[in-house]
């Protein structure tokens, strides 16, 4: 017969000794102290971290913010020249949406949004040949060249197509395109140039998206007996769906904005919106129509926010499949 020892541990269900705690149990006060410090701990921000942003914040509010409140302050706004008073009214906004001005803001919408179009599967299909080359020379070429056109615009751009491609043009006059019924001087023109800058910009943006498809994906669809078209449909367009479609929505706001180039060659003779605003700026048209272009101004900054508005969403959809 044998008894306990007195230094014997207790047993699982024993309740443990005065002035000591249970195995692998905490206080409750220390349990309590330690979350409340860790709650601190990760809601602790460096003191005055936002000042960094400062700067930015500045130069957006001088650069955007004040230029956008005073067009949208214009466009609400009448000023009566005798009295001097100053009063809030729609006239300006609804004249704007009215005859050549809808016109005019119905022309751009057309020519901004097909030649973003086409620029957008022009530019996918170069990018992807640039990308898929085994040739290091010709990516560095092709994107070297694509980030030289892509900035060249304005009166340069306009001349170079009218000495090449105008009415005493030299392909015009060597290819007969006259007797084709060829005319730079139009709608059809004015898109034909607009491309001219938008193909190259499409393929700057489009490049590191492509880069972006893992091979790993492609190797996986081959094994389980995809083709490339089932591979682009199900996997590589929905993945990269959303960097086409805002590589459109910046040729989009590039084509829409142009102004220079269409006003050195087609005048008044494609009705956009950029001209027009210019025309009510200086009073070719009639005086004291300043307040209807900065209503004009208003439409666009409404045109573009709608289309970043369709962007935004799936842009962030994305990001987690290409980074």
């Amino acid at each position: 017969m044998t008894s306990a020892h007195p230094s014997a541990a207790p047993g699982p269900g024993a309740a443990p000794a005065a002035g000591q705690e249970a195995p692998g149990r905490q206080a409750p006060g220390r349990r309590a102290t330690g979350r409340k410090g860790g709650r601190r701990a990760g809601r602790r921000r460096p003191p005055r971290a936002w000042l960094g942003a400062l700067p930015l914040l500045v130069f957006a509010g001088l650069c955007f913010g004040l230029p956008a409140g005073a067009l949208l302050y214009g466009a609400i706004t009448r000023t009566d020249p005798v009295a001097g008073t100053t009063e809030f009214t729609g006239e300006h906004l609804r004249r704007s949406l009215q005859g050549p001005y809808l016109n005019s803001l119905t022309g751009s919408v057309e020519l901004s949004a097909l030649t973003a179009a086409i620029a957008t599967v022009c530019g996918v299909l170069i990018a992807q040949a640039v990308v898929t080359s085994r040739r290091g020379a010709l990516r560095g070429a092709v994107l070297t060249a694509s980030g030289v056109l892509a900035n060249f615009g304005g009166i340069p751009l306009a001349f170079a197509f009218v000495a090449t491609l105008g009415i005493s043009g030299v392909v015009t006059q060597l290819g007969h395109l006259d007797a084709l019924g060829w005319n730079l001087y139009s709608f059809t023109g004015l898109t034909v140039i607009y491309l001219y800058f938008l193909i190259p910009l499409m393929v700057i943006v489009v490049v590191p998206a492509l880069d972006g498809l893992r091979p790993q994906w492609r190797e996986a669809a081959r094994n389980n007996g995809a083709t490339a078209w089932q591979f682009w449909r199900y996997v590589g367009l929905p993945v990269l769906a959303p960097s086409l479609l805002g590589g459109f929505v910046l040729l989009f706001g590039s084509a829409f904005a142009a102004h220079a180039t269409a006003a050195a060659l087609v005048g008044g003779s494609v009705p956009l919106v950029t001209l027009k605003i210019a025309d009510a700026l200086s009073g070719n048209v009639l005086v004291g129509q300043e307040n209807v272009a900065l209503a004009l101004s208003l439409d666009m900054i409404v045109i573009a926010a709608l289309v970043m508005a369709v962007y935004l969403p799936l842009q962030r959809r994305s990001s987690r499949w290409l980074h």
